[in-house]
């Protein structure tokens, strides 16, 4: 009997405020529903929003003062789930850290927001945010079951270029996978952001954990980073869901756009999609997607929703692995080993 499973990506824009952009997470998940899914991926820091374009006034050895104002506004467009900057792990999975006297739960309520939306629509939510913890902040990716609420949370080990400057690095204890039953369906799922998708001992420890649904939220959508799915995809012999924002510079926060140069201003795309779904076998089943973004298009009759949406049978990556199991038949073990520090590079009990 086949193990089958609609999945979908969305590709949806940060919007003017968090709590414009989670009504909009919400509007897009419904959506999602009515159309089967059951399984959707928002892209990386679509909460909180990602800075592109922005340098925050810093080049080397100098910073300007509108910069730490920039940073002041994007520290305070972030998230905050509740956890630790160290990151407190199943503690904070569990709510088992201390409440605030008086408060019902730590954070600002978006971790609540999510398991309401996932619970009432059905559908598990993978999202990527900007969470702020301390006085730090971290490109994260959680995991919502419809059922179980949040699963875990990961934080982005290795932030590329200039993202290091505003965003934190991440323990690599949270590349652990998370397992969920969906009609029946048993789900091992990890995730890699962006160009951690280029860090190759990264992706092996997902693999590893013999991930059949592999995330891959980013912000880059040029026309490397679908061949780059697509060898993951192999490699792994897992699902790849990988999803972008479609923006306009226009579209960005005014704390970033009111310091443009007259070259960078106008309504010209920076960032274009390239949503995308590939099988375990390399090949391409949800075709990507460009220009277009789910905010724009639900309220019109544009027929491209912004969704990417594809019918899976997990049962594949097994198949897949008759000739290829890069952490078991074909790792050659005897002669290689990778070890990640806090994490167990075992497949989690299903």
């Amino acid at each position: 009997m086949p193990k089958t499973l609609t999945v979908g990506v969305a590709q949806a824009r940060t919007l003017s405020s968090l709590p414009a952009t989670l009504s909009a997470l919400e509007r897009i998940t419904q959506h999602a529903a009515t159309q089967g899914v059951r399984f959707l991926l928002f892209p990386e820091a679509y909460l909180g929003g990602y800075p592109r374009t922005c340098d925050f006034g810093a080049s080397v050895g100098a910073r300007a003062p509108h910069g730490r104002d920039q940073f002041l506004a994007y520290f305070q467009s972030a998230v905050d789930l509740g956890d630790t900057p160290a990151g407190a792990g199943e503690d904070w999975v569990e709510r088992r850290l201390p409440v605030a006297k008086g408060k019902e739960y730590r954070g600002d309520g978006t971790r609540e927001f999510l398991e309401r939306v996932a619970r009432e629509t059905g559908v598990f939510i993978a999202t990527g945010v900007v969470e702020r913890a301390g006085g730090s902040l971290y490109c994260g990716l959680v995991f919502v079951d419809p059922k179980r609420g949040v699963l875990g949370k990961r934080r982005k080990v290795m932030p590329t270029g200039s993202e290091r400057l505003v965003w934190a690095q991440g323990s690599p204890s949270t590349l652990k996978a998370v397992t969920a039953e969906i009609d029946g369906v048993t789900l091992t799922i990890g995730g890699a952001i962006c160009w951690e998708n280029y860090m190759p001992l990264l992706r092996q420890s997902l693999y590893s954990q013999n991930v059949n649904l592999y995330l891959a939220p980013t912000a880059d959508g040029r026309d490397t980073w679908l061949p780059l799915m697509r060898t993951v995809a192999a490699e792994g012999r897992t699902f790849v869901l990988s999803c972008n924002q479609s923006v306009r510079y226009n579209e960005l926060p005014e704390w970033i756009t009111d310091h443009a140069t007259e070259e960078q201003k106008g309504s010209h795309y920076i960032s274009r999609g390239g949503s995308c779904i590939v099988d375990p076998l390399g090949a391409v089943i949800g075709e990507p997607i460009w220009e277009v973004s789910t905010d724009d298009t639900l309220d019109s009759s544009v027929n491209n929703d912004g969704l990417v949406i594809s019918r899976i049978d997990l049962e594949d990556c097994d198949r897949g692995r008759l000739d290829l199991d890069v952490a078991g038949s074909y790792s050659r073990n005897d002669a290689f080993k990778l070890t990640v520090e806090g994490l167990d590079l075992n497949p989690p009990p299903l």
